[in-house]
């Protein structure tokens, strides 16, 4: 069956992209008010789309016809920090999910504890094993109250036991025990079950471009 999205609901057109973009990595923003104030939240319309520069996309859609608290935060002071989701921490990220009162600190509420970026002003999620920290590049109006966010990665924070080697900076990724997000209402998955695919040996192939490296 063939669906052209110029018919279909908005509602319905998330449902359809939401079922088959997967799985997808989270984001787990903390941002600030201008008054100071935590804000954090998960979200699954994410990725990152350059390594030079590094740029990552965030997509936040509204709530109740207005921007949501990361939204308005990373608009008014152009900085947030994205945290990785691991197993361990999934049910606290859950928790954060919920549609508190903007002066409610998320992080209070799921017990969780920051500290401090090395070049922004939002913390970091203390338990997380990565962070990103960003600053805001680019911002896109996708519909209303509805924003896609380009943002240079400034700095990360990378636990040093998720690092095999820091001088080549090789990342133990199967370590880090990451979750991803699924189709449908509460539908995660573990980055577990990993297998390798090496690229096809093309050296004598006249039809293939030289590699041009990263």
């Amino acid at each position: 069956m063939n669906f052209d999205f110029s018919q279909l609901a908005s509602a319905d057109a998330f449902k359809l992209l939401s079922s088959v973009v997967v799985p997808r990595p989270i984001a787990w923003v903390v941002s600030q008010s201008r008054a100071g104030r935590n804000n954090a939240a998960p979200f699954s319309f994410f990725n990152v789309v350059s390594s030079d520069p590094p740029i990552i996309a965030l997509g936040i859609g509204p709530r109740g016809g207005e921007l949501k608290d990361s939204a308005r935060n990373i608009l008014d002071t152009g900085e947030f920090v994205v945290n990785v989701v691991t197993d361990a921490l999934a049910q606290a990220m859950n928790r954060t999910s919920l549609d508190y009162l903007a002066e409610v600190d998320e992080l209070a509420m799921a017990g969780l504890e920051t500290a401090a970026s090395l070049r922004v002003a939002p913390p970091r999620i203390a338990q997380s094993p990565a962070a990103l920290e960003c600053r805001v590049w680019q911002v896109l109006e996708a519909a209303p109250q509805r924003v896609i966010v380009l943002a240079r990665v400034v700095a990360m924070y990378l636990r040093d036991d998720a690092l095999l080697d820091a001088q080549r900076y090789h990342v133990d990724t199967p370590a880090l025990g990451l979750v991803g997000r699924m189709h449908g209402a509460g539908w995660y998955v573990h980055t577990g079950g990993l297998f390798q695919m090496r690229a096809p040996d093309a050296a004598n192939d006249p039809a293939v471009r030289p590699a041009q490296g990263h």
